[in-house]
């Protein structure tokens, strides 16, 4: 069997809050295998955002290993974090993180910036992400001329364009409406049957119905890990603009 894209073991967060010790995450042993469809799951104060902030390189654990690509992440220091995090990891945030004065073209670019590609590369790579959520006919708009669904989008190709292994998505749809959010989520699942490992950390029932694995998160420990439905191929779709 081939490794595990994401291979955690053990691990722990211990936050120092003035003279109290927080344990955010006691033990967490996990395998997300690639192209895996995930839901991290738990109330608030579990550890999931702990665990998102690991998995992402935002953050490194205070005692454990974990391997991203049969690579040990967990003693990097901040910039060789920051390194993996651009080229492995694509982060779909609640709130978009778009760049108001900027269009579409220009914020998906961002990360392709910062990994010093070419002008030109940049470009090609860019478009081809907007062409994969739809968005091509936005291309030269600016986030207040979107709706919320069409600025997700943005974040969603934003995300993909370095081409990651790993698409990690913190509460995706918490501020759309229920049919734009349906629609993301609908997004993620052609993503998904395209060849993607897909992370989402939720709370909600519904969104997390989407994922075929659902890992329950509670007080820091791996509550549950549960394979909900079979992996299928999902055929690239024509996608609007909605």
């Amino acid at each position: 069997m081939a490794s595990p894209v994401i291979h955690l073991v053990d691990i722990t967060k211990v936050y120092q809050m003035g003279a109290e010790e927080v344990h955010a995450l006691r033990g967490i042993t996990l395998d997300i295998q690639r192209n895996e469809y995930v839901a991290i799951m738990g109330p608030s104060g579990s550890g999931k955002s702990t665990l998102m902030n690991v998995i992402g390189c935002l953050d490194t654990p205070t005692s454990g290993l974990y391997e991203l690509n049969d690579t040990n992440v967990s003693e990097m220091n901040d910039n060789q974090l920051a390194r993996i995090r651009n080229k492995e990891i694509g982060f779909v945030f609640q709130t978009f993180n778009l760049l108001a004065r900027s269009d579409v073209l220009h914020n998906v670019e961002l990360p392709l910036i910062y990994g010093g590609v070419s002008s030109g590369d940049r470009k090609k790579q860019a478009m081809e992400a907007i062409e994969q959520v739809g968005l091509t006919d936005r291309a030269h708009h600016k986030p207040n001329e979107l709706s919320g669904g069409q600025r997700q989008r943005v974040a969603i190709a934003r995300a993909l364009v370095t081409r990651p292994s790993i698409l990690l998505a913190d509460e995706p749809t918490g501020n759309l409406d229920t049919k734009t959010g349906e629609e993301i989520m609908g997004l993620f699942d052609i993503l998904h049957g395209q060849g993607n490992t897909v992370i989402l950390v939720t709370h909600e029932e519904e969104i997390a119905a989407h994922a075929h694995r659902r890992v329950r998160i509670r007080d820091g420990h791996i509550e549950s890990s549960e394979i909900v439905k079979e992996r299928k191929v999902v055929k690239h779709a024509a996608l609007t603009s909605a």
